[in-house]
Order: C-alpha cells, then structure tokens, then sequence
C-alpha cells in the first residue's frame, strides 16, 4: 500500500531469519508464503524482513498485501460496513479472489500482472504492473493470508487485537473508536480460525514455533 508505514524492529528481524532458514529448507520453484494475523501484529514487516533477507540468498521474492483488494473502495467502506452490519460483511467475502488469484497464476506462470494498489495518502486506489517473470517467491500478507489456496508456508501471527492498539495508533490508519473496535473483534472471530491451518506460529513474544 501507497503510504504505509512500516514499524520494523529486532523482533521481526529475529524472526524473519528464522522463517528464511525454513523457507531454504523448503524452497522448490516458484514457491508461495502466506502471512496471517490481526490488524497491527507486524505482517507486512514481517513480508518486509523476510522478502529483503531473502536477496541474500540470491531469491526474489515479491510481497503483495491483501489489503489492497477490497471489493469496496477506501472511502466507501465504513458506510458499507454500518449500513450491512459489520457482523454480517467483514470477512472473507470483502476481498476479490479472482483477482487474487488471477495475481497469484500470473506469478506462477512468470507473467507480467495488473494489481491494485491503495495509496493510503489520497485513499485511492492505482493499478501497478508487475512483471513475474524473474520473482521466484512470492509473499502473500493479510489478515486472511492464509485462506489462500495451494500456499507452500503458512504463518500465523498468534497476536490479538488487545494487544495491538499501540502499533495501530503509531502507524495511524484508523481512528480507534467504537466502529474500529466492533470491527476489529469481527476481524478477531474470522482471523483466529486460520491458526489451526499454520506452518509456522509467531508467538505474543514473536518467538517462532515451527510445526
């Protein structure tokens, strides 16, 4: 996302490396990652870290945020969500998997991809084209990462949205009021029943359970 801002510190760099080593491990072509948790526990740095530590290794890895592929538009969302009742719309059904998807064949198939792109300045979205042909991983963060079909290593980040409140008012997406905060428990119910699906488990602490 245009914009974001990224709050990267040891713990996710200690982390990283030891996502990196596994990745080695289980490294084949063109190979997928997936990064879920809730709002505000470190995906996209994580995405960040583990994506620039991989160049290292003479790997390009390409991350793409889940977020930039809402069925509604920024400035639309919040008056969409209160008139269909956040309950009932936030979830998976917010997110266009066929482009996803269509994104993610792209990648496989080593083609150049149309994407979106909210640049969280003017709360517009922009349309990017990336060209696949020499990424060899890519990595896929969001809250609902992980639902993701035919993904090769799936992390869960086992942190609440209790714990988060800190990080989100640091990097100043949304104002913390009652709306965020009903939103954020919907985000909680659907978040944490990917966790059984996981790979890899980032602790409270961000200690790192390989599974």
């Amino acid at each position: 996302m245009l914009g974001d801002v990224l709050l990267i510190d040891d713990k996710h760099r200690v982390a990283g490396e030891i996502i990196i080593q596994e990745i080695l491990k289980r490294r084949k072509n063109k190979f997928t990652v997936a990064i879920s948790g809730e709002s505000g526990t470190g995906k996209t740095e994580l995405a960040h870290v583990i994506a620039k530590g991989l160049r290292k290794h003479g790997i390009f890895a390409k991350p793409i945020h889940i977020d930039n592929y809402y069925n509604t538009l920024p400035l639309e969302r919040t008056d969409y969500r209160q008139k269909n009742g956040i309950e009932n719309v936030v979830g998976y059904n917010e997110y266009d998997w066929d482009t996803i998807y269509r994104n993610i064949n792209d990648f496989k198939e080593g083609n150049k991809s149309t994407m979106p792109c909210v640049d969280l300045v003017t709360e517009q979205v922009d349309t990017l084209i990336t060209d696949f042909k020499d990424v060899d991983m890519l990595i896929i963060d969001g809250l609902y990462a992980m639902k993701t079909d035919h993904i090769d290593l799936k992390i869960f980040i086992d942190i609440t949205y209790h714990d988060t409140g800190k990080a989100q008012l640091l990097r100043g997406k949304e104002p913390q009021n009652e709306y965020r905060m009903k939103v954020l428990l919907q985000e909680h119910k659907m978040v944490s029943s990917l966790k059984e699906l996981a790979d890899i488990i980032i602790k409270k602490d961000y200690n790192v359970e390989i599974l």
